[in-house]
């Protein structure tokens, strides 16, 4: 019994402290001197921390709007392939423009058409195999199945360009890589009247004797099928398939001056087009002659190349410059890439609001 009584006397005092404390710790949570906690909590974790709650817990919303996004991704680099082609006589200017147009970055197919000589063809092959950048990096091919080519849409030997292929593979970084930038037109202006609707007769066909050909009168209607694109396969394909039509941009990035009347082949340019050829912004220019003072003063002035060395870009190491590899997708733009961004951003437009470059 003395030991119960003895009890119960400390039971007393027991409650009191425990609701007096209770009641001081309430106070201290409305007068705000709780936030003392976190300094207390920083020594002696007892309370675990918000932060920590929030990065643990995939549930709290603060969480993912607290958090920082991650820095913006760089398009990568695209990667151009070359079909360069040339006939008798060009070894030589094909083998200056493909190192113009040289990147590690890209491929290259070179070819020199059945008009060639045998031994001009067994010559690019041996330059390509023994050359030792092209040898190691391994991106230039020489197609041995020589055969018949036109001069429209690949690049050919007297094609030059008038960018870097930093400035190419720069500007191209930012842009969609569904857009086709393909030259084409189904005005026919002068071509309808003068060639489509004449009715000609060939006397071969119907008489046993020769003769000249002639027009006979009345003209007909235009045929349907002279609307084709006369030199241009991809033209026609591209423009009569309704999924690539949105993806037509109306020019080939190539300077070509004409004379006046108009000739069957283009102007040959000269130093006296240089104006004209870098105030167009294209990154091409045709037709060159071979080895003319314009296309030094293109390598000087807009390409920077020196004694016949490739075309100078971030990539090149070693010395000399650029007899060796360095990194392939580190870029130098210059004032090239401004030129062909301006030009391209005016295209682009152009087909964004126009929205059929097909017609």
């Amino acid at each position: 019994m003395g030991f119960l009584n003895m009890e119960r006397k400390w039971v007393f005092p027991l409650v009191i402290s425990s609701l007096v404390c209770i009641f001081l710790l309430g106070t201290s949570f409305n007068m705000g001197l709780v936030s003392s906690l976190h300094t207390i909590n920083s020594i002696f974790p007892i309370f675990p921390s918000r932060a920590i709650i929030n990065q643990t817990s995939p549930y709290f919303a603060e969480a993912k709007i607290n958090q920082v996004p991650p820095p913006p991704t760089h398009h990568p680099v695209p990667k151009f392939a070359y079909l360069i082609s040339g006939s008798r006589g060009d070894l030589d200017k094909l083998w200056r423009t493909l190192f113009s147009l040289y990147h590690p970055w890209n491929y290259y197919v070179v070819h020199l058409d059945l008009e060639s000589p045998l031994e001009e063809r067994l010559e690019l092959a041996l330059r390509v195999e023994q050359h030792p950048l092209l040898a190691e990096v391994g991106n230039v091919y020489v197609n041995n199945k020589s055969n018949m080519v036109t001069y429209r849409g690949p690049p050919c030997a007297s094609d030059y360009p008038l960018v870097t292929q930093d400035d190419l593979l720069d500007t191209f970084s930012d842009l969609k890589r569904e857009l086709n930038f393909v030259e084409h037109t189904s005005r026919l202006g002068w071509k309808a009247a003068q060639r489509a609707m004449p009715l000609i007769i060939d006397p071969g066909l119907y008489q046993t004797t020769k003769s000249d050909v002639f027009w006979v009168t009345p003209k007909r209607n235009l045929p349907t099928a002279f609307k084709l694109f006369t030199e241009g396969y991809f033209q026609t394909v591209i423009c009569n398939a309704p999924e690539f039509v949105p993806t037509v941009v109306n020019h080939d990035m190539h300077y070509i001056s004409w004379d006046y009347p108009k000739k069957q082949h283009p102007h040959t340019l000269s130093v006296n087009d240089t104006a004209r050829m870098i105030a167009s912004g294209a990154a091409f220019a045709r037709k060159f002659k071979q080895d003319t003072p314009v296309l030094d003063r293109i390598d000087r002035e807009l390409l920077g190349r020196e004694n016949g060395s490739f075309t100078p870009g971030g990539w090149c190491a070693g010395e000399p410059l650029c007899s060796r590899l360095g990194n392939p997708t580190k870029l130098r733009p210059g004032r090239g890439a401004e030129r062909l961004r301006r030009l391209i951003g005016k295209l682009v437009l152009s087909a964004k609001i126009r929205r059929q470059q097909c017609s």
